[in-house]
Formats: C-alpha cells, structure tokens, sequence
C-alpha cells in the first residue's frame, strides 16, 4: 500500500522547505521521508542505478557517459537561474531515491546539495565536479562573485579543458556506483573526451579568426571568466550584480565608459537572463547588441547537446566580433551513441 500525494498539497511542502526555520524544514523532511510514497514506474529502467543532476549541461554529459545504464534526470528546469533555483518536494523524493547525486559545485547549487545532506541514502555520494576538477586556489572571484562574499564563479563548464574533466571524473563516478558496466562507461567517456578534444580546437579556431583587438567579452551574466583566458580571450566587464539583480546607474554609467575606451564590438545577454539595461547599453555606446548566448540552456534539436550549446555561442561570439562565423561547420554536436 503505498499515499500519492494530492497536488494541493505541494505549496504547504514548497514552504516547508524554504522556510528559514530550522526545525520546520526538518519536521517536513521526516515526514516526507517517512511517507510511503508510491515509486514512479521506470518499466525495464526499474534495476537501473538512478543518477540525479542539476544544469543542463552536466545532465547532458552524464547521459552521454552513461547511456542505457543508469537512469538520469536533471532537477533544475531549462530557463531556469540555476543560481537563485530551489529545489520543490517533488525534487526532494528524487534526492531521496538517488543511487549518485552529480552538481557543479563552487556553491552553485547550495540549496539543492543541502537539501541533498539531510534526505539522500546513507550509501549516496554527492560528486561536486568543479571542486573535484579545480583546486581550490584557481578558483575566480570576479565582477558578480566578489571574493569578499565568499563564493566563486562556479562556470567552470565552458572552458573545455575542464569540461574534460567532468566527463572523467563523471565516469569513475559511474564506475564506483556500477562496477558491472565499467567497460561501457569507459567506452562512452572515451568517445564523448574525442568528440570534446575536436571541439576545444574548433573553439580555438574560432577565437583565432576574430581580429586581435576585438577579442574582448562583455556578458550580462558572468559565466565566460574560465572560458576566456583559456582561449585567449578577456573578459572587460559582466553586467550583472552579484545579488543578481540590475545594475545601479552608476555602475551602467562606468560600464559605458569602460566599452567605448575598450572599443568593445559587442555586448553579449542571454534568454535566461533578460535585461532592459544591455539595451540601454548598447544604445549608448552604439555596439552591437546580441542575447543568444547560453551558459547552461541547451538549444533545440538538432544542437540539443552540451557540445551543441557551445557550438551555438561560438557561432554567434565568433560573428558578432568579426571572426568566421562558420567556424563551427564540422563540429559534430549529436550526442553519443548509445543514447537513451
């Protein structure tokens, strides 16, 4: 016998959990872990490992990696700030129900690893990639993750150096968790680490055919700060506040002054992060204004892939600076096979 939870009740369990007190938030996870909830049918994927993630772009790799072995599913939806993101009931019974728990780390995703703590399995890991993949030293604090607030730039994925080192550390991950499958997990890391390789160097490329001095980014969000000096780039400004609000006036004010004295081509937003100020911006300065690029939203078939995504903003960066804007043409972006 198992209680299916009516859906009126899931606003008083959202409260539950975001409520600042202490006790509460625990009285509602006894509770919820208590209850006998019916398990959601997965038919043949019923033995498999369950793997819960969080962006898109990590979802994406470790299905790569994984394939048929393990069941996936990311918590955080697409179009979603996956800084400001809190995980609802529904997300704490995944959590509860995981064999492996896989975030980025660097703070990201605190409250989903928290929550994560107090509902997981004695025997679950929760495998933090970015603290794995950086030492701690080389970690950033820029523009909207000030070190004086003590959290870092957790974009670590766009620099495919380190994007490598997800996929690694992701498939020794599923090869502690599922030792039976090791050789198709080593399998698929190694096709999925070829297809990153070609894509470092078509990224590579790309930077190399915009002229030297418009290699410059300026984003609304910061998620470019290990991406740029790993392909030579620099970052001249981020837009956006590190309480992840708008800017005040003064600050768009220094901002403009900082473009035109760089003479900075164009200026770079994002659909998951709208803002009226880029406009103003680029209006002011009288530089292109593009709000394509993404950091962790995968695009629509047939780039519907991490390598995709990133294909997608070279496209775009790559044109809007005055490079080729065809210097993505080769990359293959399908995702690996097998694939669920």
């Amino acid at each position: 016998m198992c209680l299916m939870m009516p859906s009126h009740s899931y606003l008083s369990f959202r409260i539950a959990i975001t409520a600042k007190s202490g006790w509460f938030t625990s009285v509602f996870l006894l509770v919820l872990l208590a209850l006998p909830f019916c398990n959601r049918a997965y038919g043949d994927n019923a033995k498999k490992p369950i793997v819960v993630t969080t962006v898109a772009p990590i979802t994406n790799m470790v299905r790569n990696i994984g394939a048929d072995y393990v069941t996936v599913t990311g918590i955080v939806p697409d179009g979603t700030d996956s800084h400001t993101f809190e995980p609802v009931p529904t997300d704490a019974k995944l959590l509860a129900s995981a064999d492996l728990i896989i975030v980025n780390g660097l703070d990201l995703e605190l409250p989903t690893v928290k929550l994560a703590e107090k509902v997981k399995g004695k025997e679950t890991a929760i495998l933090q990639l970015g603290n794995r993949a950086l030492p701690r030293e080389d970690w950033r604090y820029d523009f909207s993750f000030p070190r004086e607030h003590g959290h870092p730039n957790p974009h670590l994925w766009p620099n495919i150096a380190l994007a490598m080192r997800y996929a690694e550390i992701i498939r020794d991950g599923l090869i502690e968790l599922d030792p039976a499958h090791k050789e198709g997990y080593v399998a698929n890391a190694a096709e999925y680490l070829s297809k990153l390789r070609k894509l470092d160097k078509a990224i590579s490329d790309c930077v190399r055919s915009i002229p030297e001095n418009n290699r410059k980014l300026v984003t609304y969000h910061d998620s470019f700060a290990y991406f740029a000096p790993r392909y030579g780039m620099k970052v001249v400004a981020a837009i956006q506040p590190s309480d992840f609000s708008e800017p005040r006036p003064r600050e768009v004010i220094r901002i403009i002054k900082q473009i035109k004295k760089e003479n900075v081509p164009a200026i770079f937003g994002s659909e998951v992060f709208p803002s009226k100020v880029m406009e103003q911006i680029a209006r002011e300065t009288g530089v292109k204004f593009v709000d394509q690029l993404s950091d962790d939203e995968l695009p629509g078939a047939p780039r519907n892939s991490f390598i995709g995504m990133m294909a997608n903003n070279m496209t775009i960066m790559t044109g809007a600076l005055g490079g080729n804007s065809d210097c993505m043409a080769n990359v293959d972006t399908s995702n690996i096979s097998p694939y669920p």
